[in-house]
C-alpha cells in the first residue's frame, strides 16, 4: 500500500496558494486521486473529469469541417487537453494557463496526463492570462503569430459565468466579452466552456447576441463521494460558417 496522502507541490502564486497532492480513497478501495486546491478551495480532482472531457468532445464536434487549430484556456490536470488531442482532425492545440506551476507540473510527469500531452507534437503550453488575451483579438493568444485565428476555444477555468476565480474576469462574461472573443475565431468557429452549475440563463441570453447557435448541455456523471450523480453544464456556441 502507498502513501495515504501526499503533498507533491506546493507553491505562492499571483492568485494564492496553490497545492498540488495525490491521496488514496480508503472508501473507494484506495483508488489513487490527484487534486489541485487554490487556497484551500477545490479546483480539480483526477476523480472527476468526465465534463472536462465532454467539453473537448462537445465543442470539437460543433466546429467546422476539417482540421482544427484549437485553444484550450486552463490546464488543470489535462483531461479538456488530452481529450481533444484524441481527436485526429485537431492539428494544433494551444494551451493557455496564468500559473507556470500547474504547466511545469506536466512537463515533469507529476500528474498522470502530463508526459503524454508534453509529447504531443500538436500542444504547446503558454504561460498567459485567458481573459487578457481574449480582449486583445488583434494580439491574439499565439505570442508567436499575433491575430492568429482558431477554429475552437475551449474554456475551463472559473467555477461559473458568476463565480471567478478572480473578480477581473467578470467582463468576460458579459456581452462586451464575448464579442472580443468571437473576433479569435474562423467562420464556423466555436466558443465551448465547462461550468460546475446548472444551465445560466443570463449566460445563454448573452452568448446567444453574439453567436448563431447557442446549447447548454448539462452533463451527467457519477459521484462516488455521494453514492449519487452529479452534473455540470457544457456551453456551445457556433458561428455561421
Amino acid at each position: 500500500m502507498g502513501r495515504a496522502f501526499e503533498e507533491l507541490d506546493y507553491c505562492e502564486t499571483p492568485l494564492g496558494e496553490l497545492v498540488l497532492r495525490r491521496r488514496e480513497i480508503p472508501m473507494l478501495d484506495d483508488e489513487v486521486v490527484f487534486e489541485i486546491l487554490l487556497n484551500g478551495e477545490f479546483l480539480m480532482s483526477s476523480l472527476f473529469h468526465v465534463v472536462e472531457e465532454a467539453l473537448a468532445d462537445l465543442g470539437i464536434a460543433a466546429g467546422p469541417a476539417g482540421k482544427l487549430d484549437v485553444v484550450v484556456g486552463g490546464l488543470g490536470l489535462g483531461y479538456t487537453a488530452a481529450a481533444a488531442l484524441r481527436h485526429e482532425r485537431v492539428k494544433s492545440l494551444l494551451v493557455v494557463d496564468f500559473l507556470h506551476p500547474v504547466i511545469d507540473w506536466h512537463q515533469r510527469g507529476l500528474v498522470p496526463l502530463g508526459s503524454a500531452l508534453a509529447a504531443d507534437s500538436r500542444t504547446r503550453f503558454f504561460e498567459a492570462d485567458f481573459f487578457a488575451l481574449a480582449g486583445e483579438p488583434v494580439t491574439g493568444f499565439d505570442p508567436e503569430a499575433p491575430g492568429r485565428k482558431f477554429d475552437a476555444i475551449l474554456l475551463d477555468i472559473d467555477h461559473t459565468p458568476s463565480h471567478w476565480l478572480n473578480s477581473r474576469h467578470a467582463a468576460f462574461y458579459e456581452v462586451r466579452g464575448l464579442v472580443k472573443l468571437r473576433e479569435h475565431l474562423n467562420p464556423g468557429g466555436v466558443f465551448a466552456m465547462w461550468s460546475d452549475g446548472p444551465p445560466d440563463d443570463s449566460f445563454c441570453t448573452a452568448l446567444k447576441q453574439v453567436f448563431e447557435t447557442v446549447e447548454a448541455h448539462t452533463v451527467t456523471f457519477p459521484n462516488p463521494i455521494r453514492e449519487t450523480d452529479s452534473s455540470s453544464t457544457v456551453y456551445v456556441a457556433s458561428l455561421v460558417n
